[in-house]
């Protein structure tokens, strides 16, 4: 067992005093940071009023909002007529289409008509006199012979008793409003509805080898158009989904995109070398254009996009002024900030050979920021593929407004998926090219 003195003790102290004469911060810091962060989230969630939020919002609207994503409903209506019949009614723009006979509608020999919500746990009957509901295991029948509907027997949980009108909730299968004289049934599906063909297509409701048999060897659907160029007009021209104003819309917003961060690239480029100090040794000249850089950047596009939009109307031009100002201000202070940190041995070397300034920016400042720059600017550019689509939001063009437009009617929520799952698989695929070129560049490897 070794015995430290005191003498040795002391030069211990003397040679490492970091660690026996700690400084305040350095014993206590990570405590103070740990009370300051949690005197930040007291302070947020008072600000906030975290916890009304919370009790108030309207969670249920979620997966409403996520079911209209992945499927679709159809709505048929009965209304039952003076003489006793029943007629069936449909939207005008029906899923089914123009004269829909579904095979969950049965018309029994009574004269009543049953509806299979969700298979045989979940149906409706609908007769003159009265309907019924079967859910959950019991059937509710519900009298609509007197002046109001009233439901025969104890109401269930899942059924709501208005003055003139009954409702029943089936969940994500649909739901059943009843009044006196009509029967409305909302029945939901999962996937989406007509995607390929609409219901104006020649091709709508013809089974996929029907479809492909007329496409390769059937007869011409329209005398002056082969069946492939008439399939191909009707899913682009398909009027539910939109595909070809859809795709219009993603190609512009790539567009703007490249544009705006090509042509930002092209002029901070040679900005960048003026606002350097190690290349320009002007303080006046290079604080005016890093302020300049500053002044593009602290403008968020989307204001860029709300101000060239009044200037120049809605529509993609907008929209690539505004990717093009953000990033000449953000490029150019990486391009400035870049050359400063260059190696000047190279240069210096160069330019003892008495060559012209030129030449020296071109062997000894090029090789060394080239990967650099062109990593950044394919950073940024796979960053405005998004920043393209939020901008589109504000009429600067692209699937953004068409992703706008979408939302605001609150009912195509299943063309807004469409258009956000475009918008995911085009930006993993930009994601992954640029991530590609840009170890490529470097030399790295790609993980």
């Amino acid at each position: 067992m070794t015995v430290i003195d005191a003498n040795r003790m002391h030069e211990i102290e003397t040679r490492y005093p970091e660690y026996f004469h700690r400084s305040f911060r350095q014993r206590f810091g990570g405590l103070m940071i740990l009370i300051a962060t949690l005197l930040y989230s007291l302070y947020a969630v008072w600000f906030f009023d975290l916890p009304k939020l919370f009790t108030e919002a309207h969670w249920e609207r979620v997966g409403i909002y996520l079911s209209q994503w992945v499927s679709y409903d159809v709505q048929p209506e009965f209304r039952i007529e003076g003489d006793g019949s029943i007629d069936i009614r449909y939207p005008r723009f029906s899923p089914l289409g123009d004269n829909p006979h579904p095979d969950w509608l049965v018309n029994n020999p009574d004269g009543s008509i049953t509806v299979s919500i969700s298979g045989t746990s979940r149906n409706v009957t609908v007769s003159k006199s009265e309907t019924i509901v079967t859910a959950h295991g019991i059937s509710v029948p519900v009298d609509v012979s007197s002046g109001a509907p009233k439901v025969v027997g104890p109401v269930p949980g899942w059924m709501t008793v208005y003055d003139d009108n009954v409702l029943a909730d089936l969940g994500f299968a649909g739901n059943v409003s009843i009044s006196v004289d009509r029967v409305k049934i909302r029945k939901r599906f999962i996937g989406w509805a007509n995607f390929i063909f609409d219901t104006q297509s020649s091709f709508f409701d013809k089974p996929v080898g029907e479809v492909v048999s007329l496409i390769v060897s059937g007869p011409r659907i329209e005398p002056d158009q082969s069946n492939l160029s008439l399939a191909f007009d009707d899913i682009w021209n398909n009027s539910e989904w939109q595909h070809g104003d859809v795709w219009t819309k993603l190609f512009q917003t790539i567009v703007m995109a490249f544009l705006g961060t090509l042509l930002g690239s092209l002029t901070a480029f040679p900005l960048a070398f003026l606002a350097a100090r190690n290349i320009t040794p002007n303080r006046l000249l290079n604080q005016i254009l890093k302020r300049f850089f500053d002044f593009l950047r602290s403008v968020d596009m989307l204001i860029w996009a709300l101000f060239l939009t009044r200037a120049f109307g809605p529509g993609p031009l907008a929209g690539s002024g505004a990717i093009f100002l953000t990033e000449t201000g953000t490029l150019g202070k990486l391009y400035s900030e870049g050359l400063e940190n260059i190696d000047n041995k190279p240069r210096e070397g160069i330019k003892s050979t008495g060559a012209q300034t030129v030449l020296v920016h071109r062997y000894g400042i090029m090789p060394q920021i080239v990967p650099i720059f062109v990593s950044q600017t394919l950073y940024q550019w796979e960053s405005n593929v998004r920043g393209a689509t939020i901008i589109g939001a504000v009429g600067a063009g692209g699937i953004g407004l068409k992703l706008w437009e979408a939302m605001r009617t609150n009912a195509n929520w299943e063309n807004v998926a469409y258009m956000v799952i475009l918008i995911l698989i085009v930006v993993f695929i930009f994601d992954t090219a640029s991530n590609a070129l840009r170890h490529r560049l470097m030399g790295t490897k790609a993980h």
